[in-house]
């Protein structure tokens, strides 16, 4: 297929970076920002111009706005539009969570959202067309996690917000939502109170979760090739996690220290 043009907001790390990664080396055009400003530059250096790399707060529309002007400048448009930028918060019951915590987590993973979705399909709809991708997450399908509270009601209000706007995007714009299931990044081992508590998570997520380099690479392709209005692709699907927990006494995993076996 011909190069795309793809933003992917939250992109200096975890399964954004991977994707980023994977995109590039298919040939697309990427940009992607982050807001730790060392990381940026760390990663600007690092792709030597190959990316558009800059610093954006995505609760904030104005910024929002100037990395997909930056975007269009740089590569005359913008075709995909992958809402990636979220954070979690501590392992704790939603009432002991401090409120600059909770609202951190609010304003990146709904607000940030919001916001990334305005623009983009306000600039695809004068462009003449695009897509746009929501990340969904623990909470997405309804699935409450004590503990995790705040977050999921972000993931779930996401996954609401998509399926609305499938229903109020202009002519050839489209927006889906992209399930990466549980991927082994700093956000899925965030917050647990000690290390018994994560080690015990850990035995699940070594049945379920996988590598960053396995499902980005994945979701990369299918963000540039499935853009219908409406869309859900998931990597961590009902019938593999059925498949998983069957064969986990006869498959040994450890994502956290050695790589994975073939």
């Amino acid at each position: 297929m011909s190069a795309r043009t793809v933003v992917i907001t939250g992109g200096t790390r975890g399964i954004g970076l991977g994707m980023a990664r994977a995109l590039l080396a298919d040939g697309h055009r990427v940009a992607v920002c982050g807001t730790d400003a060392e990381r940026v530059e760390r990663l600007r250096a690092e792709l030597d111009g190959t990316a558009l790399v800059l610093r954006t707060d995505m609760t904030d529309r104005a910024q929002a706005r100037e990395l997909w002007d930056a975007a269009v400048a740089r590569f005359g448009g913008v075709d995909v539009w992958i809402n990636n930028a979220g954070v979690s918060h501590t392992r704790t019951p939603l009432w002991s969570l401090p409120e600059a915590e909770a609202r951190k987590v609010v304003d990146t993973n709904l607000i940030g959202v919001v916001n990334g979705c305005a623009v983009a399909i306000a600039g695809m709809a004068d462009a003449g067309g695009g897509h746009v991708w929501n990340m969904e997450g623990l909470g997405s399908d309804g699935r409450s996690v004590a503990g995790l509270t705040g977050y999921g009601a972000t993931k779930r209000a996401v996954t609401y917000l998509t399926a609305g706007l499938a229903k109020e995007v202009p002519a050839g714009v489209s927006v889906g939502t992209l399930s990466p299931g549980m991927v082994v990044t700093d956000l899925l081992t965030h917050g647990y109170g000690d290390e018994a508590e994560l080690a015990k998570a850990r035995k699940v997520f070594n049945i379920l979760a996988d590598r960053v380099e396995t499902v980005a690479p994945w979701l990369a392709r299918r963000a540039v090739t499935r853009t219908r209005n409406g869309a859900h692709v998931a990597w961590l699907t009902p019938g593999k996690v059925m498949r998983r927990f069957a064969a986990a006494p006869f498959r040994r995993r450890d994502l956290f220290a050695t790589p994975e076996s073939a």
